[in-house]
């Protein structure tokens, strides 16, 4: 049997993940969940970030964690959010950032004159190395001659592994064409290691059109022409970057779905919109990213059916404005929710 552990998370995360685990709950009653205290509150409470035994059980008995946003003005310093996020996936060492960024109402593309179909592709994103593990210092600080430092980290299994992962899922799914995007004409170091590395892992896919673009010019072209992307692989910040892009291209964050892979292990599944505290408690926030999430975490745990029936009721919805404010609808964000019950 399948344990999910939750962390609501912060503001509109609380809210979002409730009416993400009603949908859950609906079509896989059988997954047991258990709550974790953790977030802002906690911290505020008694100082607990992510405490070890907690991370231990995260990794050992659980098959996912269901993560809400975190984030808290009163928190200025975001310590918690850094050791929650950061730290389980650097500890269960979760070093794919999937993203997929489709669209399922051509109303909520921001580009003109486009269909369903032209924005139908995912991100690998590095979720490990790069410029997110805190490698750096500071010298002189507060002083007029300060110097600070931030060192990106690519080592060659790193970059190989996550390369090697997108080819793997293209083949799986029936994708046809991997883009891996770098700044090696400017970064030759790092990404360098990058470009050797998706040529030899490419070689081993002769059936798939393996391409490389540097970042800035993948991001003109997602908005130029995203029919052109089927999968992207890219590195830690770069995939932040884009994968923001491609929220854009498919509605909004409030639409956009992640998860936190290691093939074989507890996985870690967030809506990846942020905490919102300015509209926290009044129910307006799109719960459609905590639910597209949920669909996600089930198709990772082998039922891809309960995915699709998740990804079919949530465009039903959409194309009925049965939405949130957010989405140009009425609805509060349980409103919302039972719609996407009822489609289903």
């Amino acid at each position: 049997m399948n344990r999910i552990a939750v962390v609501p998370g912060d503001g509109i995360g609380t809210e979002v993940i409730t009416q993400g685990l009603r949908v859950l709950s609906a079509l896989a009653p059988d997954i047991e969940t258990e709550h974790f205290d953790l977030g802002a509150e906690r911290y505020l409470r008694d100082g607990t970030t992510m405490p070890p035994d907690v991370m231990r059980r995260f990794g050992s008995e659980f098959s996912a964690v269901l993560l809400g946003a975190l984030g808290d003005p009163r928190v200025p310093s975001n310590v918690h959010a850094k050791d929650i996020l950061l730290g389980s996936r650097f500890e269960l060492d979760l070093y794919i950032n999937f993203r997929p960024c489709r669209l399922l109402d051509a109303r909520y593309c921001p580009l003109k004159d486009r269909v369903e179909s032209d924005v139908d592709f995912v991100v690998f994103r590095e979720n490990t190395e790069g410029l997110y593990t805190g490698v750096g210092g500071q010298f002189k600080r507060g002083t007029a001659d300060e110097v600070a430092m931030e060192q990106e980290i690519n080592t060659r299994k790193g970059v190989e592994r996550i390369i090697r992962a997108a080819f793997v899922w293209a083949r799986e799914n029936g994708r046809k064409k991997v883009c891996m995007s770098d700044k090696a004409n400017a970064m030759r170091h790092g990404h360098d290691l990058w470009q050797r590395v998706f040529k030899l892992v490419a070689g081993e896919y002769p059936e798939i059109a393996a391409s490389h673009l540097y970042v800035d010019v993948l991001a003109m072209r997602l908005v130029q022409a995203p029919q052109d992307f089927e999968v992207i692989v890219t590195n830690n910040l770069f995939g932040d970057i884009i994968t923001d892009i491609g929220a854009a291209l498919q509605g909004g964050i409030g639409l956009a779905a992640s998860g936190n892979l290691n093939p074989g292990k507890a996985a870690l599944f967030e809506p990846v919109h942020g905490s919102a505290p300015d509209i926290a408690g009044k129910g307006i926030a799109n719960p459609l990213a905590s639910v597209l999430t949920v669909g996600m975490l089930l198709a990772y745990l082998g039922r891809p059916e309960l995915e699709r029936r998740v990804q079919g009721a949530v465009q039903r919805c959409l194309k009925a404005g049965q939405v949130t404010r957010e989405l140009g609808g009425t609805l509060s964000t349980r409103e919302a929710t039972d719609a996407v019950l009822e489609a289903l």
